[in-house]
């Protein structure tokens, strides 16, 4: 028997509770895994308070993330005992997550947890440091050079955009980071590697065509009108990774970006990308993270204070990662 947080719908309000299952009552997969730790974001608190069309089916165990020991497994890229970790593939939405003592999953959903990381660790970056760091190595690829000139991070004091800040001051880029609260957030920004600030409002604005190139390279984690503008202030032969729909499906652009100044525009998601990119990836992240990023304000709970927390986290009262210790 094993502990587990359990979404269920009664009369079209979410109702979670802590139940006692056995593995029986697990979906199909086949790898097993002795569940160490989950995170709690805010899509978590969305899914668990009902505020959010998230989860697509119930009974439902949330959490987009997790991180363990397997215990069984009919892949012979896993072997009991193996550390690993997950993130995103749609656990917590159509197929039970990581807010349990255990969990069955598709082993091509995992990679091997980075020698370098522990459970915790892994888990304070998540799903949003992956993307960061796809984010991020994109840019490199796309041949994006830290002497060029800047890189703009947009939705800087978000998960994936403060890491990816990180990320770039690591790698020795000039970073500008935007954010709509920067009064509250411009000192930590600048303490994660960001060179100056810039007040969102700035690129909400209607964008011309092509406007004064100004960043050498983008990550945004908006897209919409904010990306419209980004592209239009790229340098020639710039790029943007672009990992957001926060503002939106629409693109109000143009394709005097592509055709004039040779942009090019990078389209990001971590959970449909190839395993030994994912794998790369992870690994990449256990070299480049400095000491003080695992520093950062982090709330360990356990199961029971899961509930409570995602209130507080749906309404903004929480700061920095929550981590689940299962």
């Amino acid at each position: 028997m094993f502990k587990a947080l359990v979404l269920n719908q009664h009369d079209k309000q979410t109702l979670a509770t802590i139940e006692q299952l056995d593995d029986s009552q697990l979906p199909e997969g086949n790898v097993l895994i002795d569940v160490d730790y989950s995170s709690l974001n805010y899509k978590d608190g969305l899914a668990i308070t009902g505020k959010g069309k998230i989860v697509r089916q119930f009974p439902m165990v949330p959490g987009i993330d997790l991180t363990g020991t397997v215990c069984e497994s009919s892949d012979e890229r896993y072997q009991p005992g193996d550390k690993v970790v997950l993130t995103g593939w749609g656990v917590g939405e159509g197929h039970w997550g990581g807010m349990a003592q255990k969990a069955r999953l598709n082993a091509d959903w995992l990679v091997p947890l980075p020698a370098a990381l522990d459970g915790k660790q892994s888990m304070m970056i998540g799903t949003a440091g992956l993307t960061a760091m796809l984010c991020v190595q994109a840019l490199v690829d796309a041949g994006v050079k830290p002497q060029a000139g800047e890189v703009l991070v947009t939705g800087a004091s978000g998960g994936v955009g403060s890491v990816a800040v990180t990320l770039l001051a690591q790698l020795g880029y000039q970073v500008a980071a935007v954010t709509g609260r920067a009064a509250e957030n411009g000192d930590w920004l600048k303490s994660l590697g960001a060179s100056r600030i810039i007040e969102r409002h700035e690129l909400e604005e209607p964008a011309r065509p092509l406007e004064k190139q100004l960043w050498v390279g983008a990550v945004d984690t908006v897209g919409s009108k904010v990306l419209a503008k980004v592209l239009a202030q790229v340098d020639y032969d710039g790029a943007v990774a672009a990992c957001g729909l926060a503002g939106g499906f629409d693109l109000p652009t143009t394709v005097m970006p592509f055709i004039l100044r040779n942009v090019k525009l990078l389209g990001i998601d971590s959970v449909m990308c190839p395993y030994e990119k994912r794998m790369a990836a992870w690994q990449r992240l256990s070299e480049l993270l400095p000491a003080s990023f695992y520093a950062q304000a982090c709330r360990e709970v356990n199961l029971e204070e899961v509930p409570e927390c995602a209130e507080a986290i749906t309404r903004g009262q929480i700061t920095g990662r929550v981590v689940i210790k299962l």
